[in-house]
């Protein structure tokens, strides 16, 4: 039986798309259907319905994607393991991460983790959906928010943390809120997201619970970063993870932050952060790398909340 038409069919049920795995391996896409064709012939079943659009598994395709996946898995793992912990790990990782932490903070990372290991090859997807590592093949994927997955194991990061800002300009013209009771006098930038427009929620110190605020302003956007931009202009007070301040240099000057005796969120239980893997990449070498590289340099707790001031 042919490997590289196992490799190739995997990565066709994973993407759904003969293009997008012939880009991926570097092949034609007539090598990637004529290679499946010969396994489906083979096997004597059909393994893919074919159409214009999309490509899709058969019923026999779903079974034999199954098992295929995990004996490439095991197969994998058994390449690394026989070339001994000295061999420098070599192949493909596939990461996912949401796309503002992705691009400040993954990706930096990432160009450093490869300086250390250049035969390794990164496949970076940014996408603010939660995605089925499973399902879209990934090693590696860094998640914000509950974790309510079977079969995935996750490495906890942090807590996602957040600061309320407001540039001194602003702040100077409107003055300062001393309690967040006061932040309906002021004009808070919201984000606006696929769940609606972000809620604003604070927690006095102590047991007591946090308590949503109902805030109004002039501006909403799905994009955080051009919320926290109007905000370095003087347009108003935002609330966003500490992660996202360290590109406005919080400690410049540039954004003030603002009610800092309040644990503030968006939402009314803590929300972590991620290192996410299917059950069957633990064992891989070259993702247990890049893991324990990401855990680390990220630290506990995240070195962004110490940039964040």
């Amino acid at each position: 039986m042919d490997l590289k038409a196992l490799r190739y069919f995997t990565r066709v049920a994973t993407t759904e798309s003969f293009v997008a795995t012939a880009r991926h391996f570097g092949v034609p896409p007539s090598s990637v259907s004529r290679h499946i064709a010969a396994l489906e012939k083979e096997l004597g079943h059909q393994l893919l319905f074919r159409h214009t659009r999309a490509v899709r598994l058969t019923e026999a395709g779903e079974r034999y994607y199954l098992q295929v996946r995990d004996a490439l898995d095991a197969l994998d793992t058994a390449s690394e393991g026989i070339a001994g912990h000295d061999a420098a790990p070599r192949g493909v990782v596939h990461v996912n991460a949401p796309v503002a932490l992705g691009r400040l903070h993954i990706a930096p990372l990432l160009v450093d983790f490869q300086a250390l290991y250049p035969e390794l090859t990164i496949e970076l997807t940014l996408t603010d959906t939660f995605i089925d590592p499973v399902q879209e093949g990934a090693d590696l994927t860094v998640r914000i928010g509950k974790l309510e997955d079977s079969g995935l194991v996750a490495r906890a990061l942090g807590e996602q943390r957040y600061l309320a800002c407001a540039s001194p300009g602003y702040l100077a013209a409107h003055g300062q809120p001393a309690r967040p009771e006061e932040l309906t006098r002021h004009n808070c930038l919201l984000y606006r997201g696929q769940h609606g427009t972000q809620r604003w929620y604070f927690r006095a110190p102590g047991p007591a619970a946090a308590e949503a605020h109902v805030v109004t302003g002039n501006l909403r956007s799905n994009n955080a970063e051009t919320l926290v931009a109007a905000a370095v202009a003087g347009q108003g007070l935002v609330l966003f993870p500490r992660w996202l301040y360290p590109l406005y240099s919080v400690r410049s000057g540039a954004l003030v932050p603002v009610l800092q005796d309040w644990q503030a969120s968006v939402d009314p239980a803590p929300v972590g952060i991620h290192l996410v893997q299917a059950d069957n990449r633990v064992r891989s070498r070259k993702v247990k790398l890049l893991a324990d590289y990401l855990a680390e340099r990220i630290g506990q707790p995240p070195y962004w909340d110490a940039l964040a001031g």
